[in-house]
């Protein structure tokens, strides 16, 4: 699978020590690592195809203090997708009214037709890219069918439909950043942990340092805000159980056989 990171503050802080723990597991996760880094003023988003721990464009940018509000890390162990540049996360998008959306995902969509459309637009190949695609799509007819554009509560309601909708049957670890919004979720058990300090909240596929990790809460979405959790979900009680035998037939398509 994937390993995923992401941080919510209420102050920018300094990632570095959090950020070389989690890409030092790339040899596990070698089909290439991504950053996405946010602050009031600036955003900045790397991604390469190379494994992580090998890429001197990373080794640069950890070499030097890296600061944000918010930030979100990822490391690929490809499933759905070839080991090209266009199927590295994170992958981002602008819905209609300019916002833009930035997702990170560690898990696979096994059956979800409301994605298929997405195979023919997307520049990639996974099914992350594809979650992505129709959150945007479902963002803007919103914005469309109510004339204006959405809340932030309004816009967590439809991002939670859109969870607990496509959990059945699914691996879905995800952190999404719209923005304002950082949405947290899980339906793996023990493969989502988080830290709370006094600057904010980390979250981690892997606990990255001694201390004080907790899973966090099962099958909901939640909705942080400068480090504090601002909405709680519904509860849809998916939980995925992993399958081995379910991945031939993915293996099998994109080896062409």
């Amino acid at each position: 699978m994937c390993e995923i990171y992401g941080f919510s503050g209420n102050r920018s802080r300094e990632l570095n020590n959090d950020l070389r723990e989690f890409y030092s597991h790339s040899a596990e996760h070698p089909n290439g690592w991504g950053l996405a880094l946010f602050d009031e003023q600036k955003t900045e988003l790397l991604r390469e195809v190379y494994r992580a721990d090998r890429s001197a464009l990373l080794k640069e940018k950890l070499d030097a203090p890296v600061k944000a509000k918010t930030a979100l890390a990822h490391i690929r162990l490809a499933t759905i997708g070839n080991v090209e540049q266009d199927n590295c996360h994170p992958f981002a998008a602008n819905d209609n009214s300019g916002r833009t959306w930035t997702l990170i995902h560690n898990g696979t969509v096994f059956e979800n037709d409301r994605l298929n459309k997405y195979i023919f637009l997307q520049k990639g190949e996974t099914d992350s890219e594809r979650i992505l695609l129709y959150i945007i799509d479902r963002i803007n007819e919103a914005n469309a069918l109510l004339r204006r554009f959405l809340t932030a509560a309004e816009r967590f309601e439809i991002l939670d439909e859109i969870v607990r909708d496509s959990s059945p049957k699914n691996k879905l670890n995800l952190l999404i950043y719209d923005g304002e919004l950082l949405y947290v979720h899980t339906n793996f058990r023990d493969s989502l942990y988080y830290r709370k300090d006094e600057s904010g909240m980390t979250f981690s596929t892997r606990p990255l340092s001694e201390g004080t990790w907790e899973s966090v809460p099962f099958t909901t979405l939640l909705g942080y805000k400068n480090g504090e959790r601002l909405y709680t979900g519904t509860n849809h009680g998916n939980e995925y159980f992993f399958d081995p035998s379910a991945y031939k037939p993915l293996y099998m398509a994109y080896s062409g056989l």
